[in-house]
């Protein structure tokens, strides 16, 4: 099993800091990283190959390679993403699909969690797909939110419902077994051909409609925030502080 990271957005709502970086690389504790913190998290579970899908400054993550390789002793492997700025984040997943079939825990590049998450999907092991998700945090209009069916499969993933219907909140973490490769490299190739400006969570609810099963893990009561404006890396530095 390898890990994964997506880090090809621009995060333009942390301007100035995306001016010149990618959202991947904008520091939450000194000069530690969101980045930092995903590989960091990666290796204490001992996935030290790891593939960063990158976009929107792709230079930056490449002038720092070989610096994170050794400061957090993993290997990586950069896959480009030349439509970061023009297309949503489901193309960016497919980009990366020859890897699936290795076993993936996959981590968004603009979330800032604790190794208990990553720790939380390896003990969980068994659906295909597995989320990580937050049933505990109170919802808004926001947060990519998840129904369950009555086997506690997901049945719908979206931000566009009522989060009081909702049974909590994807936290951008997937544990993706190889059996699930085939299909979900599939299910994400029709999404993204179908409307270029959806999201990978939208590949998910398409493996769902053709009948796979996605399981979920509850994380508990954890701190963590995804970082998509100055308010939510005020929040990310006062946690991250606490890892």
């Amino acid at each position: 099993m390898i890990g994964m990271v997506l880090a090809a957005g621009a995060g333009r709502r942390l301007r100035p800091y995306t001016d010149t970086l990618p959202k991947a690389l904008v520091p939450v504790d000194g000069e530690t990283t969101i980045l930092d913190i995903a590989l960091s998290n990666l290796a204490e579970v001992g996935l030290t190959d790891v593939v960063i899908v990158v976009g929107y400054r792709a230079s930056a993550v490449e002038e720092r390679k070989a610096a994170l390789e050794e400061k957090y002793g993993v290997s990586i492997t950069l896959v480009h993403n030349d439509k970061a700025e023009e297309w949503n984040n489901a193309y960016s997943l497919w980009l990366a699909r020859e890897h699936f079939a290795k076993g993936v825990l996959l981590v968004n590049g603009d979330t800032v969690h604790p190794v208990s998450v990553e720790k939380t999907l390896l003990a969980n092991r068994g659906p295909q797909i597995l989320l990580a998700v937050d049933n505990v945090k109170t919802l808004a209009d926001e947060e990519m939110k998840v129904i369950l069916d009555g086997e506690g499969h997901l049945q719908k993933i979206t931000k566009l419902m009522d989060p009081a219907t909702a049974n909590g909140e994807y936290i951008g973490a997937t544990l993706i077994e190889p059996a699930a490769a085939e299909a979900l490299a599939d299910a994400l190739k029709a999404t993204w051909e179908g409307d270029p400006d959806l999201y990978y969570e939208d590949g998910y609810q398409e493996f769902v409609n053709r009948g796979g099963k996605i399981g979920v893990a509850p994380i508990g009561e954890v701190a963590w925030v995804e970082v998509d404006n100055h308010d939510d890396l005020a929040k990310a530095r006062k946690i991250a502080t606490t890892y």
